[in-house]
């Protein structure tokens, strides 16, 4: 995909997404007024995308494991990266989402917060493993660790339907659900994420190519 194309729809939707928020968008959900509630649209699309991104890290992994190529390994890094980033933050949007419409920061109870802290734990976990091994030969041990960790995303997600959730309601297929979210704010919201993660992931990419390079040109030199 052109850069300069991902770069501008980033940009475009981005803005949009400020302009429908800020101008469109509710600030009234699940009973409560408070202008706190619009970093809902940005808390979803940072979820949204943080699963995407490790998605992207498990097939990478897997791709890794099957072929072996380098290719694989950066995009399963670059996409580890990003995903452990996007999860902080869709934890810190959330939180204070959480402080407007449940008056708690936190709340152990709730078993989408406390599973999703599970992935966080398991990502910054992945990151740990990928710095240590040697690039030469043992980056099959994070390709593992990235195709096993992923079991974490999906109950995740899922966790509000396996368990009786304590705040978060089912909201795919949940015709009773309280939120008012406008549907079009939303998805402006979902494609200017998933733009941005495009793009930051074709950055470091080539950051790693970069940094690959120098490592073979210092060892050359040797």
């Amino acid at each position: 995909m052109d850069s300069r194309l991902v770069k501008w729809g980033t940009l475009g939707f981005g803005i949009a997404s400020m302009l429908l928020v800020f101008g469109v968008a509710s600030e009234t959900m699940y009973g409560v007024e408070n202008s706190g509630n619009l970093l809902a649209y940005w808390h979803i699309a940072l979820a949204w995308i943080a699963s995407v991104a490790l998605a992207t890290t498990f097939v990478g992994s897997a791709l890794f494991l099957r072929y072996r190529g380098r290719f694989w390994s950066r995009l399963a890094h670059s996409a580890g990266e990003l995903g452990f980033l996007l999860a902080t933050l869709t934890l810190i949007f959330g939180s204070a989402w959480g402080k407007v419409i449940w008056n708690s920061w936190w709340e152990w109870t709730d078993v989408r917060l406390v599973t999703f802290l599970v992935v966080w734990f398991i990502y910054a976990g992945y990151l740990v493993v990928y710095s240590v091994v040697d690039r030469e030969g043992d980056e099959r041990y994070a390709a593992v660790y990235g195709v096993v960790g992923f079991v974490t995303v999906p109950i995740s997600y899922a966790s509000t339907r396996l368990w009786t959730p304590t705040f978060h309601e089912t909201t795919l297929g949940n015709p009773t659900v309280s939120a008012n979210i406008d549907p079009l704010t939303l998805v402006v919201s979902l494609v200017a994420a998933t733009l941005l993660y495009i793009y930051l992931l074709g950055l470091r990419i080539h950051l790693h190519e970069l940094e690959d390079k120098v490592l073979v040109r210092n060892a050359t030199r040797r």
